[in-house]
């Protein structure tokens, strides 16, 4: 993992001395949960910051943060009375956050539609903790040169998978 972030750090620099144009992108999202996730978190949902060069025609390459909340499903357990001895019912309901630290690259066809990934680092918060390796493949439509919209699929792998399908919006700077 840190020869992967390494690796991208390095992309990065060298994507900053042969950019032609920087831009800052600002985003929010929105998803369901899925999988495993599915079955503890009820929505997901956060904002994004990118900072991308283009290193190519149509080709972004950049860095990604941000901060992603899973909104925990209640559950309740029953009160117990044994005896002279009553338990009372409990509720419970876990939260979680990811603040990824990523690359993100985006390929932008003619006509608007683009395609791209973030790959990196989530570091989990709330009701989780340490990290996990975090990925989210994306498919988008720009217009107005300044507004995206798109769909895509989050994890975070960690002693299995927290993932969500999202949709989102972001504007360039």
């Amino acid at each position: 993992m840190k020869k992967l972030l390494l690796i991208g750090a390095l992309a990065l620099l060298g994507a900053n001395v042969n950019a032609q144009e920087s831009h800052f992108k600002l985003g929010a999202h929105a998803g369901l949960p899925i999988g495993d996730a599915g079955d503890a978190y009820s929505f997901n949902a956060g904002l994004d910051v990118a900072y991308t060069w283009e290193i190519a025609d149509n080709f972004e390459l950049g860095a990604t943060t941000g901060y992603s909340h899973y909104f925990g499903k209640e559950y309740s357990t029953p009160a117990i009375t044994m005896g002279p001895i009553t338990i009372p019912a409990q509720s419970y309901k876990f939260n979680v956050g990811a603040i990824p630290v990523a690359a993100t690259a985006q390929y932008s066809f003619d006509g608007g539609f683009n395609l791209g990934a973030d790959l990196g680092y989530a570091f989990l918060t709330g009701d989780a903790d340490g990290g996990g390796f975090y990925y989210q493949p994306k498919v988008g439509y720009t217009f107005a040169e300044k507004h995206n919209v798109y769909a895509g699929y989050k994890g975070i792998s960690k002693d299995g998978t927290l993932s969500s399908v999202n949709i989102g919006y972001a504007y360039k700077f």
